[in-house]
């Protein structure tokens, strides 16, 4: 089998500090991590310490979002379910040429990540891993129920699955994991841009409660939009699996969070652009507050090892999709995250979220070859992963979504440079 090997590396791994080495990929996964020795056949890439580092994986994610209104725009009725799935097609090679090799659904209109998820495996479209989301499960007229009027009288349930009392949450639940969905996204409170200061319950502890216990009883994992301490820790005792937003979160959160081996996504690049699009608006008036506590709280967080995710919601207003590396940025240069920290948020923790974590998110000989090679140090500049001229290279399983490796091949057998065609 040839093989590819990336000679003269800076390995980047977000459980070791960056080291030189050569990566040897064989098929679907990496071969060796250090020192390959080039056989007849295969494929050398002399990279002269440019980086590799495992593919990154965006934990919170819409696949049919698309520049998204605000206020009353409806979530999942807004277009029709082919084009959604479309666009969803259009987004999901997107993230994977920006260098993301796996994303968790976040709240999916119409099933559409499950679709998606079959036509990747079958080849039909080309996108990362996915652990696929629900519709949002949550009680009638909840602050994100914008599916209908109920003047309309409309059946469709589009981006919403509505619930009222335990045993219609715990068949909500049952229907959308029945439809494909991996992980379930249950809307807890208001707040962090959906209206609202996020203060209280919008479901009671008894939906709550059943709704993830349903999903446990059929093997999936539940997400929950919170923006309050006493929900998160609520969500948290019933073994809610990622807390989103998680606005209120505090040294109280920090200490339960690790004791529950639960993930945070603090999705604070959203917030950022809507008070720079909308600086004085009441809607984003809202954020300001909460924005400024999570920008307090993540150092507090990260240092004591809670385990955090990046991804947000991408499609919404300004938060365009492809945007994704901006939000390192964010957590680096404005909230003071060593650089290294978010890069093991975005690969190790996320595959690890998935259920992956033996399997990619850290370059190890054995593991999937999900990884991306940059032009630039991304632990200098966190920026360089913005730039999709400097992705040189991001290898799904061995297989490449973007190749242009070629100016630095060498000849197997003598290291000499392979001539320009």
């Amino acid at each position: 089998m040839a093989r590819l090997i990336l000679q003269d590396a800076t390995i980047l791994d977000g459980d070791n500090p960056a080291r030189r080495g050569d990566v040897v990929i064989a098929g679907e996964r990496i071969e060796t991590v250090g020192r390959g020795e080039p056989q007849a056949g295969d494929r050398v890439v002399s990279l002269g310490g440019r980086t590799v580092m495992p593919g990154m994986i965006l934990g919170h994610y819409h696949a049919g979002y698309w520049n998204m209104g605000l206020g009353n725009a409806p979530l999942g009725l807004d277009a029709p379910a082919p084009l959604q799935a479309v666009r969803a097609a259009s987004n999901l090679k997107l993230a994977l040429e920006c260098g993301f090799t796996g994303v968790i659904g976040a709240g999916s209109p119409n099933g559409i990540d499950a679709s998606m998820k079959a036509a990747i495996a079958e080849g039909t479209i080309t996108g990362p891993r996915m652990m696929t989301g629900s519709r949002d499960v949550s009680s009638t007229g909840h602050s994100s129920d914008k599916s209908y009027p109920s003047h309309w009288q409309i059946g469709a349930k589009g981006g919403i699955n509505r619930a009222d009392g335990p045993d219609a949450f715990r068949r909500a639940v049952r229907e959308e994991i029945k439809d494909g969905a991996e992980i379930i996204k249950i809307f807890a409170t208001d707040g962090h841009a959906t209206g609202g200061d996020g203060s209280g319950l919008e479901i009671s502890r008894d939906e709550f409660r059943a709704a993830v216990e349903a999903a446990h009883e059929r093997r999936a994992k539940t997400r929950a939009h919170i923006a309050n301490r006493e929900s998160i820790l609520f969500a948290l005792d019933l073994g809610v699996h990622i807390i989103d937003h998680g606005d209120g979160f505090d040294e109280a959160c920090i200490e339960r969070i690790l004791e529950a081996g639960a993930y945070l996504t603090p999705s604070m690049f959203f917030p950022k652009v809507m008070m720079a699009a909308m600086p004085g608006n009441p809607f984003t008036e809202l954020m300001k507050l909460p924005y400024v506590e999570m920008a307090e709280i993540l150092p507090v967080a990260n240092k004591a090892g809670v385990k955090l995710l990046i991804g947000d919601d991408y499609g919404a207003g300004p938060c365009t999709h492809g945007r994704y590396a901006e939000e390192l940025e964010l957590y680096v240069d404005e909230v003071g995250i060593p650089a290294l920290d978010v890069i093991r948020w975005a690969t190790k923790y996320g595959a690890e979220a998935m259920g992956l974590g033996g399997e990619t998110g850290t370059l190890e000989a054995g593991k999937l070859a999900d990884l991306v090679v940059i032009d630039g140090d991304p632990l200098e500049d966190i920026t360089v992963l913005q730039d999709r001229s400097r992705i040189l290279a991001v290898l799904k399983g061995g297989e490449a979504a973007v190749d242009v490796l070629a100016p630095f091949e060498v000849r197997a057998d003598a290291g000499e440079p392979v001539p320009a065609e």
